[in-house]
């Protein structure tokens, strides 16, 4: 083979960025990692610093391809895949960020999303966009920023601002400001995209009073993004996505009604719905899954905030397991006569709930309770939270309801073998652990790999998707229901305003 046939995937996540090499059958061949600062200017506040970001994206994508020991000239095209919504807003002549990058768990406007709903602008918004008016988009987190740093709505307004999501960040500086865009499914994350029609809406960004002209300009999800001379060379950045929608298209889910599920921060389940946008009824998002050659497939999408993060809470802040994969254990030692429920709400609940001021509880304490038993409420919250997702797409689109679920899972929670097991017996279906676990960062090199002939069609793709382990439901359905029920009280008291 030849060296040429190598493909470099940027993955910008939550907590850290990491860079991964891949030949042309999509197998990794290096990797290299770097955590970054989660900063908390006050409760529900959440923050990155960008540059820090884009230190770390420098270092790992050199550090991959130097342990691969590829140049750039080994590197048929870059592909990049990003934590979607998390905002920043930089100095088009300097490039510098006037403020830090809020990140999509940031609550701060919240009381602003209920001002828009409280006089009538959701369903509007709804049809045109596929959201919801909630604080984890873009468009009210652009205009905070401009409302919060001194003379940013005056530059705004002269067209000396840019807008972008960490995608459109990481290709400014990469290209050195050469190119600003994005792709689809990062657009429709904004609230400013129709995504009917693919363009961004200028009585959107009038209603959210962001400037059309911060906009970057939406290309297909495999293109031409420009090309980086900063890796020794000049490399073709060919393909972007979103994570979510990354990991969709990691998992081959390409036909109507496969579904996947990444666990990492947050939960995020995708469901393939073609293409025609399907509306929910049930409080979840429609989305695109990917465009290609200006034909947009469309999905449903449930959020859930707080998945992986609430082990890293029992980590950090309850300072109960040393690391993350401890939680398995101390999970296991747990007295089965007691039924607690940790609900997650540490920065509100997203879908079907959608209450940006609920926060954690824990139910079903006793004296007995102790460590064990919130980590395995911890465990178990992923699973209960997937189902109410699961449950909402069966209700809006009939077609998933009859077709029987069987759903793919990737991210880093996946690799607990208590939380896939629960995950199959609360939704009383089959969970499929993919082979290779990279599927964002596949999905990101796939695409850059479709646009430079090195990879084949989806169809050609899809064959070759394998799964190292399916976890098949045990669970009785008394047992089954008893918890479900326990859970849904425990949201009901929880959510903030009656649900």
């Amino acid at each position: 083979m030849s060296k040429q046939a190598h493909l470099l995937a940027i993955d910008q996540g939550t907590t850290s960025s990491r860079a991964i090499v891949f030949d042309a059958q999509l197998n990794p061949v290096a990797t290299a990692q770097q955590e970054f600062r989660q900063i908390y200017p006050a409760p529900g506040l959440v923050e990155h610093d960008p540059e820090e970001i884009w230190s770390g994206v420098l270092s790992t994508a050199r550090q991959a391809m130097a342990k691969a020991g590829l140049g750039a000239r080994d590197i048929a095209g870059i592909g990049i895949t990003n934590q979607r919504e998390t905002t920043v807003v930089w100095d088009r002549a300097t490039g510098k960020p006037l403020y830090n990058a809020i990140v999509w768990q940031d609550r701060r406007t919240a009381d602003v999303c209920d001002a828009l709903k409280a006089q009538g602008h959701e369903a509007a918004i709804s049809a045109r966009t596929g959201l919801l008016l909630d604080p984890y988009f873009s468009a009210t987190k652009i205009a905070w920023i401009l409302d919060h740093v001194a003379g940013a709505r005056e530059a705004a307004d002269a067209g000396r601002l840019a807008f972008g999501t960490i995608d459109s960040f990481l290709l400014w500086r990469l290209t050195e400001g050469r190119v600003h865009a994005t792709d689809a499914t990062n657009a429709a994350r904004s609230l400013l995209l129709d995504i009917n029609k693919g363009a961004w809406d200028s009585a959107l960004a009038d209603l959210f009073r962001v400037p059309l002209n911060m906009l970057p300009q939406v290309r297909d999800c495999a293109g031409d993004f420009g090309a980086t001379a900063l890796f020794g060379g000049s490399i073709r950045i060919l393909g972007v996505a979103g994570d979510q929608q990354a990991a969709t298209i990691g998992q081959g889910c390409f036909e109507p009604g496969m579904m996947k599920s990444t666990y990492g921060t947050g939960c995020f389940a995708l469901l393939n719905t073609g293409e025609r946008p399907v509306a929910s009824n049930n409080r979840l998002l429609t989305t695109i899954a990917y465009q290609l050659d200006g034909r947009r497939t469309y999905a449903l999408e449930g959020s859930i905030f707080i998945a992986g993060a609430a082990v890293q809470w029992l980590r950090d802040a309850m300072k109960m397991i040393a690391d993350a994969p401890s939680v398995n254990a101390l999970a296991a030692a747990v007295d089965p006569a007691e039924e607690v429920y940790l609900v997650p709400a540490f920065v509100g609940l997203g879908a079907p709930y959608w209450d940006a001021k609920a926060r954690g509880a824990i139910f079903g304490l006793t004296r007995s309770s102790g460590a064990a038993e919130l980590a395995r409420a911890t465990i178990e919250s992923v699973g209960y939270q997937t189902r109410d997702l699961l449950d909402a797409m069966r209700s809006d689109w009939p077609d998933a309801a009859s077709a029987g679920t069987v759903l793919r899972v990737d991210g880093g929670m996946t690799a607990s073998e208590p939380a896939m097991h629960f995950l199959a017996d609360i939704l009383g279906a089959p969970v499929d652990r993919p082979l290779v676990m990279e599927t964002t960062a596949i999905g990101a090199a796939y695409l850059a790999g479709l646009q430079a002939g090195v990879c084949p069609p989806l169809d050609g793709f899809a064959k070759t998707w394998k799964h190292e382990r399916r976890f098949e439901p045990t669970m009785d359905a008394t047992t089954r229901d008893r918890k479900w029920a326990g859970w849904r009280d425990a949201v009901a008291r929880t959510l903030s305003r009656p649900g």
